[in-house]
Order: C-alpha cells, then sequence, then structure tokens
C-alpha cells in the first residue's frame, strides 16, 4: 500500500466507525479463505460486516471516535465485526467462533463502553433489535386483539340465538 491507499483506507475506516453502534474485536489464527468467506456471508444476512485491516491504521481510525477504547485489543491478526444494531455482529461472531476454533473473541466496543470477551459473550446474548420490535408489538397489539373479540362477542352470541330460534321456527 502506498501512502494515498492507506490515508484512503484510514477515512474509510472512520467513516465506519462513525455510522456504527458495535465493533468487535476478533483474533484471526489462521483461518482459511472459505472460513473467512462464510463468515462474511454470516454477518451480511445479519446485517453487519467483517473486516481485516492493518492495526496502525485502524489505531489512526479510531481517534476520536466513540471507539477509541478498543485501542488495546489492536495486537496481532485482528478481525473487525460492526453493525449499526448494537447486537447483531456480537451475535453473529460468537456464534461462528463457537464452532470454530480459529476465530476468537477479544473485545469490542458498544460507543463509548469498551467491552471485554465476556462483555461481548453477555451482549451476543440479548434478543436483536428485530427480535426486540417484534416482542413490542406484540405487547401493543394483544390488548386491542382481546378488545375487539369482547366486542364481537355479544353480537356473535346473538347471531347465534336468532339462529337457533329461526331454526326451531323452521322445523
Amino acid at each position: 500500500m502506498d501512502r494515498s491507499q492507506k490515508t484512503d483506507a484510514v477515512a474509510q475506516l472512520n467513516g465506519v466507525f462513525n455510522e456504527v453502534g458495535v465493533v468487535v474485536v476478533t483474533r484471526n489464527l489462521g483461518m482459511t479463505v472459505a472460513q473467512s468467506t462464510d463468515l462474511r456471508q454470516k454477518m451480511r444476512e445479519a446485517g453487519a460486516s467483517f473486516q481485516v485491516a492493518k492495526n496502525r491504521l485502524v489505531k489512526r481510525a479510531i481517534v476520536d471516535t466513540d471507539y477509541s477504547g478498543i485501542d488495546a485489543y489492536l495486537t496481532g491478526p485482528v478481525g473487525l465485526a460492526t453493525s449499526s444494531d448494537p447486537v447483531a455482529a456480537a451475535k453473529v461472531a460468537v456464534d461462528f467462533a463457537k464452532t470454530n476454533d480459529r476465530l476468537e473473541i477479544v473485545g469490542g466496543s458498544m460507543g463509548t463502553q469498551v467491552l471485554d470477551e465476556a462483555g461481548v459473550r453477555s451482549l451476543a446474548a440479548l434478543p436483536s433489535l428485530d427480535q426486540l420490535r417484534g416482542t413490542l408489538v406484540g405487547l401493543v397489539q394483544a390488548p386491542a386483539t382481546k378488545i375487539a373479540r369482547l366486542a364481537n362477542a355479544p353480537a356473535a352470541k346473538l347471531a347465534r340465538v336468532f339462529g337457533a330460534y329461526a331454526a326451531k321456527d323452521a322445523a
């Protein structure tokens, strides 16, 4: 990489750090291309991304961002999992690390809150933003559904009574 490419890479990484909600730092211990491709595909499906970058460039890109606390985790061959959903990247990275011993969770950050490995694992155990939205919508809709059933129940009972009388008179 020449100097202009490095400057572009730092600017691109800085833009990523200014947009995301969580950064998970992983250590790559000799992952194959197929494993790396599989991880990237799973990240994309969850709305997250995974990239490997030079530690020195990442250290320059995190200056003046909320993620400056992950500086201590940037040693050795690391990869960065990022997402705007605070749970998506952590969930995919932890699930992938369970099945693949070549990926190790080092730590991460959710805004200014720096997370160690246990913090990232506990973050991954939380439901995703979409699951929380679905739960809230279900809770909000449940009382409305019950009210609609209660409002329709007397009319339905009355219709059954009239139907029974009509059947009795016809017989």
